[in-house]
């Protein structure tokens, strides 16, 4: 059977499983529509919630983001899995037992504040919308290649399975179809890393193939150190960036991770306060499984990248004879040739083979002398680049690397074909679960708990999907006009959480003092100072964007930490010059810390 029509196969029966998931457990009241009925196991809950959190990010672009930025990419792993640890710590057993719908919901009630509950509503939105921008484009990448549609085509099929499951199930259907997107995304990562690593080291486990030695006496490590560096690159094993911004980023990754809004819901679906700390340990397991493979896919899918490309003496490969793949790819846009020396070679070195930002503008169907696609923003002054004996003819987008892996290994067109479903998987599952966090804000927290408190549950429910509709066609927008590279759009979102919710959380379970007054300063800050300094790098004056430039020398990919910090100094600043909370909130605060009496879940 060729690649197309199990491409069909694949995507299409995984499309009709999770439809039929969310047909059979439809939410028929709010309480199963926002989560999921408060009664599902923590095996399950772990599995959905690491389908929940890793997403198109996790599955499509974070092995890319470390094939191209070699180690200074790990603080993308360190933080991701750190942050798990501190939501089971800190944070989802005592949410659970609070035993409310939403993360507003806890801010509203812990902070006796409808104006609090409201400043988390706009946290919510601003992270998840900035969150789901990179699922809706993972979507549209996966899409663009197997079903041979354009990258926008592929956002707008997206959508329209989103909507259909996660309007229709909610939580509940939500929940139960992302135990099936885990087992289809985990078998989809880890049978061609499996492939992959086997082929080129002769180990079976990627967790240990990285640092196995190959043919010519180096390790992976060491050989893909000499290619990069003999192409103009920085070692892969030499970090460029300086260790405070490492550090930062990390820490808002990890920060982030235990206060992003669609994972902490995840723990008021269990029956019990133990469930959610147990949740939370099988999720860390089921990502973990993930996670320690990617560096191997990395390292490997880019020396096998290089490899083909520049060919066995490095000097690049006739344009003719590129594989398949190769052509396949740069038809979806996702990877470019530009001839610049006019020899018809493809040769791939440091540098720009193209104007602006490095991305390829085609020109229509036109092809070139030697039947590339045109460009229009062609550089033709680009030169060889360090050690390099020729310029750069290539973009290459690091989304791509873990879909073009198995063609470019030459795996078989079933494992290719997974690899599709499984990047739909990761994606989808993500998306769904942030477009029900912002419906859930409009119509639980907005609505019900704000302005028209008197609504019945059915209307309720009615102002749910509506909103969710609404959500799923912005989300779709973003998808189509995003704000970066899928694993970096997410990053923000990231650093949009850790400077918002985290310390208002923290601070909300472990300091009676905390009030809403404080509460509401440090949202306030830490939202509108992470979210400007994005803004300002990445849209009003990318020129800026390098160290430079940047406070204290940290990128807008860790700025969420020193956000996070503000959002400290002044929620306790605040606290402190103001009436402290009433005794009824104070007690509250002292008993959700309290393990007796802890195994009934609290009423909604």
């Amino acid at each position: 059977m060729d690649l197309q029509m199990l491409t069909y196969l694949f995507v299409g029966g995984s499309f009709a499983l999770y439809i039929g998931i969310a047909i059979y457990t439809r939410a028929g009241s709010t309480k199963e529509f926002y989560v999921a009925g408060g009664g599902v196991p923590p095996l399950a809950n772990g599995m959905a919630t690491a389908a929940d959190w890793m997403s198109a990010a996790s599955f499509i672009s974070l092995a890319g983001i470390i094939s191209f930025m070699g180690s200074d990419g790990t603080g993308y792993l360190m933080g991701w899995t750190g942050g798990y640890v501190l939501l089971a710590m800190l944070l989802a057993p005592y949410l659970r037992k609070f035993g409310k719908f939403t993360v507003p919901d806890f801010v509203g009630d812990r902070y006796y504040s409808s104006a609090a509950r409201l400043v988390a509503v706009i946290c919510v939105i601003f992270i998840s919308f900035t969150y789901v921008a990179g699922q809706m484009r993972g979507v549209g990448i996966v899409f663009s290649r197997f079903l041979e549609v354009d990258v926008n085509t592929g956002v707008v099929i997206g959508m329209a399975v989103v909507f259909f499951y996660a309007v229709l199930g909610g939580m509940k259907g939500i929940t139960y179809t992302q135990v099936a997107q885990y087992c289809v995304l985990i078998f989809a990562f880890t049978v061609p890393a499996v492939f992959l690593t086997y082929q080129i080291t002769g180990h079976v486990l990627p967790q240990t193939g990285l640092g196995a030695t190959l043919d010519g006496g180096q390790s992976v490590l060491a050989t893909l150190d000499g290619l990069v560096t003999d192409l103009g690159f920085k070692e892969y094993t030499e970090g460029k960036k300086s260790t405070i911004d490492m550090f930062f980023i990390t820490a808002a990754l990890m920060c982030g991770t235990a206060g992003l809004p669609h994972v902490i819901v995840r723990f008021f679906t269990v029956p019990k306060v133990k469930d959610a700390r147990t949740s939370a340990g099988w999720a860390l397991l089921f990502i973990a499984i993930l996670y320690t493979a990617v560096p191997a896919v990395a390292a490997m899918g880019r020396v096998n990248l290089i490899n083909t490309v520049n060919g066995a003496d490095g000097s690049g490969t006739a344009y003719a004879e590129m594989p398949a793949w190769f052509k396949n790819w740069e038809s979806s846009g996702l990877i470019g040739w530009n001839d610049v020396n006019g020899d018809g070679k493809v040769q791939y070195a440091n540098g720009k083979a193209f104007t602006g930002n490095g991305k390829p503008a085609f020109d229509g169907d036109k092809r070139g002398p030697n039947g590339e696609r045109a460009v229009t923003n062609a550089n033709t002054e680009a030169k060889p680049v360090g050690k390099a004996p020729h310029a750069n003819e290539v973009y290459v987008d690091r989304d791509i690397m873990v879909l073009a892996n198995p063609e470019i290994a030459n795996l078989p067109n079933w494992v290719i074909a997974l690899v599709a479903a499984g990047g739909v998987a990761a994606a989808l599952s993500t998306a769904a679960g942030l477009l029900l966090v912002i419906s859930t804000a409009v119509s639980h927290d907005l609505l019900k708990k704000t302005f028209a408190p008197n609504i019945s549950e059915k209307q309720e429910l009615l102002a749910a999907r509506a909103a969710a509709v609404i959500a799923i066609t912005i989300a779709g927008l973003f998808g189509i006009y995003p704000p970066g590279f899928v694993a970096q759009v997410v990053a923000f979102a990231f650093g949009l959480a850790a400077a918002s919710f985290f310390p208002v959380i923290l601070m909300g379970i472990f300091y009676k003092r905390m009030n809403k007054e404080g509460a509401i300063a440090g949202m306030s800050v830490g939202l509108a100072f992470t979210f400007s300094y994005i803004v300002y790098f990445k849209f009003v004056s990318p020129g800026d964007n390098n160290a430079a430039h940047w406070l204290l020398g940290v990128s807008p990919e860790g700025i969420g930490t020193l956000g996070m910090i503000l959002n400290f100094i002044v929620s306790f600043a605040v606290s402190s010059m103001t009436p402290p909370p009433p005794k009824e909130i104070q007690e509250l605060v002292e008993s959700i810390r309290v393990p007796r009496g802890a195994g009934t879940a609290s009423a909604h």
